[in-house]
């Protein structure tokens, strides 16, 4: 699989994009007496709040991103073993015995001819009959699509990584402003003379 992941190139990102899926960024808060100042930001526990529902939706595309990512990686070898088995089929000129799975631990013999068709199963309960080259080409078209989708699925995770380090930290320093706001304010109160 290294082969074809090395040969396949990632799709090119849609302009004034940063992800293939439209992965809203999180913007570093530099300036956080700023920030608290905002209008929206009334006390710490409202900025928190919405910070911290941001980190949430980030944790639920991360999740997304990476079931995406599992299924294509399982998806990759079952197209390579289908290519494989194809390129089987078109040297065999004599008939075959051979075994295959009919139930979960139950394999039955049987005599392949030589042939010059294959059915592939294309997902949705739909399996099609292609001749051979066909069938090459399709599988070959099919991998190519997995693995630069595969990359594209990587390269947002590795921007989703981000935005939640950053959304982290950004939590980190306002929860840290609102303790010295808080601590702040209960010192003047304390040195107040009643």
């Amino acid at each position: 699989m290294t082969g074809i992941m090395d040969s396949v190139e990632m799709p090119k990102l849609p302009e004034n994009q940063k992800t293939f899926a439209g992965i809203p960024e999180a913007v570093f808060l530099e300036e956080i007496d700023s920030f608290m100042a905002q209008p929206e930001n009334e006390n710490c526990e409202k900025a928190l709040q919405r910070l911290d529902e941001q980190h949430g939706k980030y944790r639920f595309m991360a999740y997304n991103l990476e079931a995406r990512r599992r299924k294509l990686k399982s998806q990759i070898p079952d197209l390579e073993r289908s290519l494989e088995m194809v390129n089987v089929l078109r040297k065999e000129d004599e008939e075959r015995e051979t075994q295959f799975l009919l139930s979960d631990q139950v394999f039955i013999k049987t005599l392949v001819p030589p042939t010059k068709t294959v059915y592939l199963w294309l997902g949705a309960s739909v399996m099609l009959e292609y001749p051979l080259d066909e069938a090459e080409a399709l599988l070959k078209q099919n991998i190519t699509s997995a693995v630069g989708n595969l990359k594209s699925v990587e390269h947002d995770q590795d921007f989703l990584r981000d935005q939640i380090t950053t959304t982290e930290v950004n939590m980190a320093r306002v929860y840290n402003w609102g303790v010295k706001k808080r601590q702040a304010a209960a010192k003047t109160t304390a040195t107040t003379p009643s």
